[in-house]
């Protein structure tokens, strides 16, 4: 896919200047989604407009989503404001995003060497995480539920090859959450940005090296144009989930099967919006590897083992936090990802062993 198919979006006023308040017309309501993503991005993109046309499909039509991409009502960072204020009913993005709201907010999205896509879905719906989703988002006026997920993250395009800790320090990298804490412990100077800005400050020299989600979504955007060493284990993100936050107000005047449509139509997508990133980045990197001269390149035991130790530093400070509720929410990740990665040892891990040691992968 070229870039300038997503990367195009029209003119904020003129886009304003054209939208209607919620309406109620013949028992239908319509809603307008705000995305942080460009429109129709691989990935994401892609994800956000499945989960608009499901809760229309889900609800009857009696919700009909309109999809605004980033740029199109509200910049991409802006929709965690736009819909707690009402200015939009809900929006789709990843809680990676709102650290500044509350570092909390972190632990739903990713966390370094921490849950996998499976894990974060089981962590929510079945080890207590939901309650404590809703207890944060709360504080400002949004229900909050997980809509998809990209499963492992990669670590990121280098210009130049990394073979020490000390390659990595000093090095202006782009990433979000939780990571870029990691990565400021080990040296790194971590930036937030776009995916499309990521590209151009690739191009330019601004950045050094940059992780966005993976070869599917990386491969939409040209990273391998400028940078040509593809890192391997994501650590920073073993998982990154996507999340739609309502507006609470909006949610809550909903009657009950209007509730259930939306709590559905975001639950029943988890799966398959992760599935599609597995299939689509598993063909999008042999493509990257075998047209585009990519190199995948892993990151070495020291690297892995300082990325490691600098996680662990991330999380303390988490339990340490002033707040009271962010205690809370890091405590009962911790319990699970311990509770459940103890029991992978023997069951996933143990399976994905076995198959490379006879299959080779």
């Amino acid at each position: 896919m070229q870039r300038r198919t997503f990367l195009t979006t029209a003119a904020m006023g003129a886009a304003a200047s054209t939208l209607a308040a919620p309406a109620l017309a013949q028992g239908k309501m319509q809603w307008k989604m705000v995305t942080a993503w460009p429109k129709n991005l691989p990935g994401p993109g892609v994800a956000a407009q499945m989960l608009a046309d499901r809760i229309t499909a889900l609800s009857g039509g009696r919700i009909e989503v309109k999809l605004f991409a980033a740029g199109e009502l509200v910049p991409g960072r802006g929709v965690f404001d736009a819909v707690s204020e009402g200015t939009a009913e809900l929006y789709h993005a990843v809680p990676a995003y709102w650290g500044s709201k509350s570092k909390g907010i972190l632990l739903f999205g990713s966390q370094p060497f921490g849950l996998r896509a499976d894990e974060q879905f089981g962590w929510l719906y079945h080890g207590g995480g939901q309650a404590l989703y809703d207890e944060m988002y709360g504080r400002f006026n949004l229900k909050p539920f997980l809509c998809g997920n990209s499963g492992p993250q990669w670590g990121g395009w280098f210009r130049t090859e990394i073979n020490s800790v000390d390659d990595l320090k000093g090095l202006k990298f782009r990433t979000t959450g939780l990571a870029s804490e990691m990565a400021t412990k080990i040296g790194m100077a971590a930036e937030a940005m776009s995916g499309p800005a990521m590209f151009q400050a690739l191009q330019t020299g601004a950045l050094d090296a940059g992780e966005f989600i993976g070869p599917w979504t990386d491969s939409a955007l040209g990273y391998y144009q400028v940078a040509k060493n593809y890192y391997w284990p994501g650590v920073g993100e073993p998982s990154s989930a996507e999340e739609c936050a309502v507006n609470a107000d909006a949610f809550n005047a909903l009657p009950d099967d209007l509730k259930q449509a939306v709590s559905l139509a975001c639950e029943s997508l988890y799966n398959p919006v992760w599935t599609e990133y597995t299939t689509k980045h598993a063909a999008a990197l042999k493509k990257l590897v075998e047209e585009e001269g990519v190199m995948v390149k892993r990151f070495p035991d020291s690297v892995i083992s300082a990325m490691g130790d600098a996680a662990a530093e991330v999380i303390d400070e988490l339990r340490q936090d002033d707040d009271e509720l962010v205690k809370r929410i890091t405590e009962s990740f911790v319990a699970y990802r311990d509770s459940v990665g103890g029991y992978m040892t023997f069951a996933d891990n143990g399976q994905m062993n076995a198959r490379a040691a006879v299959m080779g992968y």
